[in-house]
């Protein structure tokens, strides 16, 4: 067979995936948005059916052998990279029986059902069944993918090519390192105001506001569209069809606002990939590349005091009663606070990444034995009274604030601090660029998602996260640039 038929007998495999890829992202987004309570049982068996129809089409034999062959083909970069990611993948997915693939799906669909049930009536006893059964089964599946390897090794390459315990450990080593002393420094530094944060905002004048923060980044009806889940999250369809959420919180206005302004960061990196990556392999960007962008624009950017007066009149004049004696000045601290606290998605940014380290951990020791999922709860409120010297007091704002372990994404929370890392390594090389703060000041925001653009986005999952750093800045990833950016703003924010 000649590469010509070969390349297309390729590109027709990978439209009919992404057929498939489209009906159950657009599913998932209708479940977890706007698609009626009642209904998830007769969801679930049907996505779960939907799921092991796509199994069977990733595992066509034929397409197995036409995948070896133009591997060994000359090909442009795109398809070698192409042809490289699909039979990776396709190795891993036909060395998981059809009915095993099936039944995990279903199973974490209904887990994903019981973990809003039991958050929404804080009663973890509701869910702790089907997370030690998710995980379990997402031990199985990862031993037939890979029955040599740690299984926390797979699951954390899964999430992150190339990433595994032993690059992360000297990484969260030098968190702890740096990063814990510094954190007791600003618990004995004078705390900053920040008490307006947490008045009480109604929902009905966030709307707009969220309406007008998007606006200001430039994500744009045409080709985007926010809806509100009870864990914010980004899906792309394609690059023309991006899907955010938001969740309004009516005592922490501080919390739609960045929450909307991470999914943006997603949303763009979907948005602006080059287009003839769409419905191809090329659109599945590593978990921690994909964090750079969002971390980077909630945090790098949106907690500026360039940014926010861009939108601060505006939130001033929907909550004027309960922002008559707040400044920018004082806003702009209040947002960048620095205390520890439960939630990981409204956590500041220097102790975020020790929500990311507990989980880490926890997950390292599930997967190697050295922790029971038997009083996992007790556990999770343990280790972060360890850490940031908190306990929760109910598991709504414990175990089961984060909905990723219900649906089997173990391995995926390690990319949160690492995308954060490599957030602050961008944006060192992003402000040698360009004044950041005199072009957001302007409110050419549209300058800066064109650089990240053209130097990030454009590539999609061409290259790793690594080789994507050595051909747009000229280094690796270091997480130096990581823990300096967190000094040096911390430092000066409490005057040490």
């Amino acid at each position: 067979m000649q590469k010509e038929e070969m390349l297309k007998m390729l590109n027709e495999w990978e439209f009919q995936i992404s057929a498939y890829d489209l009906l159950l992202s657009t599913a998932y987004y209708d479940d977890e948005t706007i698609a009626p309570e009642g209904g998830k049982t007769y969801r679930y068996d049907r996505f779960a059916y939907m799921a092991s129809l796509s199994h069977k089409l990733r595992t066509d034999v034929n397409m197995k052998e036409i995948l070896s062959s133009l591997s060994k083909e000359e090909l442009n970069t795109a398809d070698a990279r192409r042809v490289e990611l699909l039979l990776r993948d396709f190795k891993e997915m036909e060395a998981i029986p059809a009915d095993v693939y099936e039944a995990y799906i279903k199973l974490t669909l209904e887990s994903s059902n019981k973990w809003h049930e039991a958050k929404n009536k804080d009663d973890y006893s509701i869910f702790e069944p089907y997370l030690k059964r998710v995980i379990e089964a997402t031990k199985t599946i990862a031993l037939y993918r890979h029955p040599d390897e740690d299984v926390y090794d797979t699951l954390l390459n899964d999430y992150e090519r190339g990433m595994n315990r032993a690059k992360y450990e000297p990484f969260f080593e030098l968190i702890k390192k740096e990063l814990l002393p510094l954190i007791e420094k600003v618990k004995e530094a004078k705390a900053i105001d920040d008490h307006f944060i947490y008045d009480y905002y109604t929902k009905e004048k966030q709307v707009p506001l969220m309406a007008k923060i998007n606006e200001l980044l430039g994500f744009d009806a045409s080709w985007g569209y926010m809806g509100v889940s009870m864990h914010p999250f980004t899906n792309g369809l394609s690059s023309n069809d991006v899907r955010v959420t938001t969740y309004y919180d009516e005592h922490n206005i501080a919390s739609a606002i960045y929450s909307i302004i991470h999914e943006d960061g997603h949303a763009f990196y979907e948005h602006q990939m080059d287009p003839s990556y769409d419905g191809t392999v090329l659109k599945n960007v590593s978990s921690g590349m994909h964090e750079s962008q969002s971390r980077l624009m909630e945090n790098c950017i949106g907690r500026r005091k360039s940014f926010i007066q861009n939108f601060y009149p505006y939130l001033y004049s929907l909550y004027p009663e309960k922002l008559q004696d707040v400044s920018l000045d004082d806003f702009y601290m209040a947002v960048n606070a620095s205390k520890p606290s439960l939630i990981r998605t409204d956590a500041d940014e220097l102790t975020y990444p020790i929500h990311i380290l507990i989980r880490y951990e926890l997950e390292k020791g599930l997967f190697d034995g050295t922790i029971s999922s038997d009083g996992l709860d007790e556990k999770w409120n343990d280790v972060y009274e360890k850490y940031l010297g908190i306990r929760p007091q109910n598991a709504k704002t414990g175990i089961l604030q984060d909905i990723h372990w219900s649906d089997g994404s173990f391995g995926y929370f390690p990319t949160y601090a690492l995308g954060s890392a490599v957030a602050a390594q961008i944006m060192h090389h992003l402000e040698k660029a360009m004044d950041v703060d005199e072009v957001l000041a302007k409110g050419n925001i549209k300058k800066i998602t064109d650089y990240l653009k053209d130097n990030f986005q454009k590539y999609g999952a061409l290259y790793d996260l690594d080789d994507l750093l050595k051909v747009t800045t000229g280094e690796s990833f270091d997480p130096h640039y990581y823990i300096d950016y967190l000094k040096n703003k911390y430092i000066r924010l409490y005057n040490l």
